[in-house]
């Protein structure tokens, strides 16, 4: 829009544009950032993945079906709004349209209509995963331990990009000559790496052709595409994070985290806007806390508590099947995360596995050699080491699963939300106890 009169400063929100609403995990995954954003998803116009790939797994469940997605936002479901791969994402095609097919069958109705994938994403391929579990041998073999990947080939794709031996989405829709070429360099990169590494390329290049067709109508600059967004008429536009904060590769538990930033600068790296257009941050945590794979976990009861957390929250992993390990809720964690990622509000879900506890614990400091720390260490043998100290409440002892509305929950439950929303600073904005939409009590 011009100003009014020629010469006067244009006011600066006009500039500004609209402003994205951010969804981020704020412990290990698997807190139920899908339902948030699936909730949100219904008045969004835009929904967007950042950075990623299908190693994520986001359930959702509408009028009874249960829909998987792992590279396509769960925002896909919603008929009126688009969804994003934008640049951050790694994008295996194979598992892409594979996901997309077997949702459709479900009865997700047009889905390749609504997909924009951006043009600078790069590519996962066969032989990346291949790598992968390569690689988690490898580690295995030498340090007794590995990471514990989904095996999606994430990690070796973002290996690739960072060496700048990557291939784009844009190189794969460009002259097809030069991409076989490619390519065939990348295959020989990895085989001088990995000698047992066998690549069928030409399949590959076969395949890879027929996915450069189907995804060819999807694909655009997608740059320009937030920034028209952005600053065209007001939008909703929804920013889905994968993974979660202690995954984050800078922030998280290294090395065990995963290979992209999964905080909220993830959003402007992984999507290509400015810190100025994000608008809400919500952090979605559990009311209790799960990891899986292997590192460290200070709150992780090896215990029958942890026993039944598995068994009433059915922690299994939506990509690997895996049990998840279980512990009480760490503070010390929520609070780190809000640090990095300024949350506005938070979504605290799956109170009501907690109902049948007769006291429930509260991590809310770390010690080491008795002496609180005020910072979450950097070092894993230093996190391995910490000694937990915690506030103890009273169970509720009450079924939660039919609660709607803020009174509906018992009294006990209240000054559990309220003794996390003060201790780490931040409102919580819903309190989930079940599956479905209906199951998340909105606060204000």
């Amino acid at each position: 829009s011009s100003p009014s009169a020629a010469g006067q400063k244009r006011a600066r929100n006009d500039a500004t544009g609209n402003k994205v609403t951010v969804v981020l995990g704020a412990q290990w995954g698997d807190e139920g950032k899908g339902k948030v954003v699936d909730l949100l998803a219904t008045e969004a116009d835009i929904i967007c993945r950042c950075q990623g790939g299908n190693n994520a797994g986001h359930t959702v469940v509408v009028d009874g079906k249960e829909y998987d997605f792992h590279l396509l936002p769960s925002g896909i479901i919603n008929t009126k709004g688009i969804s994003l791969i934008g640049n951050g994402v790694v994008i295996h095609l194979p598992g892409l349209f594979e996901e997309g097919d077997k949702n459709e069958k479900k009865g997700l109705k047009g889905w390749e209509k609504r997909l924009i994938v951006s043009d600078r994403a790069h590519l996962v391929f066969d032989f990346h995963q291949v790598v992968d579990g390569l690689q988690e041998t490898e580690r295995q073999a030498q340090e007794g331990k590995n990471i514990g990947t989904t095996k999606k080939g994430i990690g070796p794709a973002y290996s690739s990009k960072a060496s700048r031996i990557g291939l784009r989405v844009c190189d794969l829709l460009g002259d097809f000559n030069d991409f076989s070429t490619r390519f065939k360099n990348l295959v020989h990169n990895y085989q001088s790496m990995y000698p047992s590494l066998t690549v069928d390329v030409d399949d590959q290049l076969k395949k890879l052709k027929d996915f450069a067709e189907r995804l060819r109508p999807m694909v655009r600059d997608g740059v320009y595409y937030m920034y028209e967004a952005l600053h065209g008429p007001p939008k909703k536009i929804l920013v889905e994070g994968a993974n979660a904060a202690l995954l984050d590769i800078d922030f998280g538990t290294y090395p065990f985290v995963t290979s992209s930033n999964c905080t909220v600068g993830g959003v402007c790296t992984g999507l290509g806007i400015p810190p100025l257009n994000i608008g809400d941050v919500f952090g979605v945590s559990k009311a209790y806390t799960t990891r899986v794979g292997i590192g460290a976990f200070p709150t992780e009861q090896l215990n029958a508590v942890g026993e039944l957390l598995q068994t009433r929250g059915h922690e299994v992993g939506v990509t690997t099947g895996r049990k998840r390990r279980c512990g009480w809720l760490d503070l010390v964690i929520l609070r780190y995360a809000h640090m990095i990622n300024g949350f506005t509000a938070i979504a605290l879900t799956k109170l009501d596995i907690l109902d049948v506890l007769d006291e429930i614990k509260v991590g809310v400091a770390y010690k080491l050699s008795g002496k609180r720390i005020p910072h979450f260490p950097a070092n894993m043998d230093i996190l391995h080491k910490v000694e937990v100290e915690y506030e103890t409440f009273p169970g509720w002892k009450t079924d939660t699963s039919a609660a709607r509305k803020w009174n509906d929950l018992p009294a006990k439950a209240q000054s559990y939300i309220r003794f996390i929303e003060n201790h780490i600073g931040v409102p919580i904005k819903w309190v989930g106890v079940g599956k479905s939409r209906e199951c998340m009590i909105q606060m204000f």
